[in-house]
């Protein structure tokens, strides 16, 4: 049986694992993550302070306890059998500095909130991006203005030094999107001076919003995109991105190359990235009137020599076609329903991969492929974006695009707003409505849903949270891994001190897993940290685990995670 009590010394909730050996009463310590627990009281004040600073591990009852298949704080020894291998001396490529990351907005209410660097900290972001999607290619940054308010609006605390101010606190690396759509080449070289050629001789400009630096910053950003999903302007059809050039992939390469050139001039150093389409995904493969040719095979051999990465935009379902098996099944076998499709991450990878080597000639090998925005549903998210299933796909997809090489993933988004979108019973999860945010926004629905308090993570948030305890800092090395079980997913990382961390994924709604993990040639002994999030958890939980040999065993629960940190 577990109880739990509350450990002041750790601010965190204590499990104690209850077991009867030869008439004596055995406990085990299983801790919660230091500084992601508190007590009732302390929840108390939170909410009617509208703060969310910490969340509460629930109990776990034995009847619960029995249904997910969970022995004592690790879970040996109870599941369906199951096997893993791990690859310790292969190499899949080195995690960048700025592998993961999230979405920030200039309408984004709360960007700025106190209780917001501890968070983002500890779900363990290297990046933010900004100003947020589609508002990119209607945002003027000196103003912190939209062009056109009717394709939406900004929140004058969420300006470009406000979003830095947060950056700097989390530690984490910028990324801008500049505006393609309603700007100018001239508008997005001057964001560059700025932000990166600042000093008592600067003479560049200075926005109008309160507490911009007439002296401008030296912030050193490197990341740089033009323009947002332009492929969305009108030209396969669909409309949802402002542009008021012309709406054709030749022009956007063009403008593309006019703006490297007047941003490079500014900052030789910064590095430029243009929208692609996901291989597979609509609008790849189509053509128009404006568009002889798919936008791919349109701007990559126009642009490519001008940037230094290209941008894929990723929502593996589409609304009213949610599927939780199917989602969590998108990242290794793709998806196909009656409103969407897409392939597996391997073949967008090895699609896109090939583009780029075909029109980009001896410049390949010098462009990267970034993420920067995925979620699970392209748009009205309903109940499944809230829910645990969308953390398990979180943490399973971003992995697998790190390990088919590319540099950058970034979720969708820090807050976004509650959606009424698809609650049909068959998706998992409690809440009915849906928010794209990790955080939640603290609003409520057009029907009358009401959100937890701001601030308040959702599972995706410890979605994150769990990849940072994978991978635990920059530099580590992915490696080959396999599973006997396509419910089952697996990712590895050897840390530079030659240490392994591993993380299981379990799929299945219903089925606790016995999995044994073997790491042929490892020679592990002493004590591994297991860290846990899953069914009727409210945060991450940590036990011990002893592990010698070249092999282990651990049970995982149904829709669950677990990361191993391996000795």
């Amino acid at each position: 049986m577990h109880i739990q009590r509350y450990n002041r010394s750790t601010k965190g909730i204590q499990f104690l694992s209850l077991s009867i050996v030869g008439g004596a009463l055995l406990a085990t310590a299983c801790d919660a993550l230091p500084g992601v627990g508190a007590d009732d009281d302390a929840i108390a004040a939170s909410l009617n302070a509208h703060r969310k600073e910490a969340t509460v591990a629930s109990p776990v009852e034995d009847s619960i306890d029995a249904e997910r298949g969970v022995d004592d704080c690790t879970g040996d020894n109870i599941g369906t059998p199951s096997a893993a291998k791990v690859d310790i001396r292969s190499d899949r490529g080195r995690l960048s500095s700025i592998a993961v990351g999230a979405n920030a907005a200039a309408w984004d209410g709360h960007l700025v909130d106190r209780e917001l660097p501890e968070l983002l900290r500890n779900a363990g972001l290297q990046v933010l991006r900004y100003p947020g999607g589609s508002t990119s290619d209607n945002y003027h940054w000196l103003s912190n203005t939209p062009d056109d308010p009717a394709q939406g609006g900004t929140t004058p605390s969420a300006h470009f030094d406000a979003y830095m101010s947060v950056v700097k606190a989390i530690r984490a690396q910028a990324m801008i999107t500049v505006n393609y759509g309603s700007g100018t080449a001239q508008e997005a070289a001057d964001w560059v001076r700025y932000a990166n050629r600042g000093g008592r001789r600067y003479s560049g400009p200075v926005p109008t919003y309160p507490g911009a630096s007439s002296a401008g910053h030296n912030y050193g950003i490197t990341y740089w995109e033009v323009g947002n999903e332009l492929y969305g302007d009108g030209t396969y059809g669909a409309t949802w991105e402002v542009n008021h050039k012309l709406h054709d992939p030749t022009t956007y390469a063009q403008g593309v190359v006019s703006y490297s050139a007047a941003m490079k001039a500014v900052d030789p150093s910064i590095r430029l990235g243009m929208v692609l389409t996901a291989p597979g995904n609509w609008p790849d493969g189509q053509t128009s009137a404006t568009s002889p040719q798919p936008w791919n095979d349109t701007v990559l051999p126009i642009a490519c020599s001008a940037v230094d990465f290209v941008v894929l935009h990723w929502y593996a379902q589409g609304p009213t076609g949610e599927s939780d098996a199917a989602l969590l099944a998108s990242p290794q076998k793709g998806e196909s329903t009656l409103v969407s499709y897409t392939p597996d991450i391997p073949t967008m990878i090895a699609t896109a991969k090939s583009a780029i080597v075909k029109y980009c000639g001896a410049h390949a090998a010098a462009v990267q492929i970034m993420v920067t925005e995925t979620d699970s549903v392209s748009y009205n998210p309903g109940k499944q974006t809230t829910s645990l299933v969308n953390a398990l796909f979180l943490a399973d997809q971003v992995t697998t695009w790190l390990e088919n090489g590319v540099a950058n993933v970034d979720w969708w988004a820090v807050h976004n707003s509650p959606f009424d979108g698809n609650i049909d019973p068959s998706l998992y999860g409690s809440y009915d409505f849906g928010d794209y945010g990790i955080l939640s926004a603290g609003m409520t629905s057009a029907k009358g849903v009401v959100e937890p308090a701001a601030n308040t993570p959702f599972p995706t948030y410890y979605g994150l949270q769990m990849l940072s305890q994978l991978y635990e800092r920059a530099g580590g090395t992915m490696l080959d891994v396999t599973s006997s079980s396509d419910l089952v997913s697996i990712h590895a990382v050897r840390q530079g001190d030659g240490s392994v961390n591993v993380m299981l994924i379990n799929k299945d709604p219903s089925v606790a897993y016995n999995v044994k993990v073997s790491l042929p040639g490892a020679a592990l002994h002493g004590t591994a940290t297991v860290m846990s999030y899953g069914m009727n958890s409210s945060a991450i939980t940590a036990s011990h685990k002893s592990v010698r040999g070249s092999s282990f065993s651990l049970a995982v629960g149904p829709y669950s995670m677990t990361t191993i940190k391996l000795p």
